[in-house]
């Protein structure tokens, strides 16, 4: 027998934060056309969140693009494709590593500091003096900066797109010794616009995951300043958790709808 209070089934608690996000997320989709709109927080907090993950950005995606051309070079001289490696190179890191680098930038830089900030505004009451007053606090603080994650992200993510592309054709033609013609042949051949469409989606649909959940976390915060620091903490490791798995789900239908394109 259980004794009394001991009755919630396990990962109950989980289950009920599972719900408590989605939520929130759909509150959040909800209060966007709500008028009158909030710009100029948008645009500050735009201009944040482009201010503290812009040069990381940048600066990861050089050796990220690298690593991808180097490893995909060895593989296909292995196999005699190397005519190929463009194509490869390229496509992985549009498709896949542009969006993810993006993400975890934006979670992990943007997101942080934004889920600290509501956190500190949760702790001082200012969420619940906003409440007591009629004024929606997801309207006027969560709405615009989940917006302005999500057009960062997109942003970001062309920057890491291009910067990774000429980064791992740098690397392929100078220290591989493979040839300018066939990197760019090779990638017009088996590239398509959907491969550019499904990047930017995955990078507008992770900025919005990052946005709920370090708002999420930080409206929940708990034990005083030092439950924000445990809030931002977890709002980082959690929004890795779903993006990873998000990424899963998306390319996994991708693959099945757009088919590849012939040579």
């Amino acid at each position: 027998m259980n004794p009394a209070g001991s009755t919630a089934l396990p990962g109950a608690r989980a289950f009920s934060q599972v719900g408590n996000l989605a939520t929130l997320a759909w509150l959040v989709v909800r209060a966007m056309p709500k008028r009158p709109f909030q710009g100029r927080e948008l645009l500050q907090q735009g201009w944040f969140f482009a201010s503290v993950t812009i040069l990381p950005t940048a600066l990861v995606s050089i050796p990220f693009g690298a690593v991808i051309v180097l490893q995909l070079g060895s593989l296909t001289q292995q196999i005699g494709a190397q005519s190929f490696t463009g194509a490869a190179s390229a496509l992985a890191i549009v498709q896949q590593a542009s969006p993810l680098i993006t993400a975890l930038l934006v979670a992990g830089a943007g997101g942080s500091a934004m889920c600290a900030d509501i956190g500190a505004r949760t702790i001082r009451d200012e969420i619940a003096a906003m409440e007591v007053l009629g004024v929606d606090p997801v309207h006027r603080l969560i709405v615009p900066r989940v917006l302005a994650a999500m057009f960062v992200s997109v942003l970001l993510n062309g920057l890491v797109s291009v910067v990774g592309v000429l980064g791992g054709y740098f690397f392929n033609v100078v220290m591989q010794g493979g040839t300018p013609g066939a990197y760019l042949a090779s990638f017009n051949a088996l590239a398509q616009l959907p491969d550019l469409w499904i990047s930017e989606f995955k990078a507008m649909l992770y900025g919005f995951v990052a946005g709920v959940v370090a708002a999420y976390r930080g409206l929940n915060p708990r034990g005083g300043p030092k439950g924000v620091g445990d809030a931002v903490n977890q709002a980082v490791v959690i929004t890795f958790l779903l993006l990873f798995l998000i990424n899963l789900v998306l390319t996994g239908i991708y693959l099945q709808i757009v088919p590849p394109k012939a040579l």
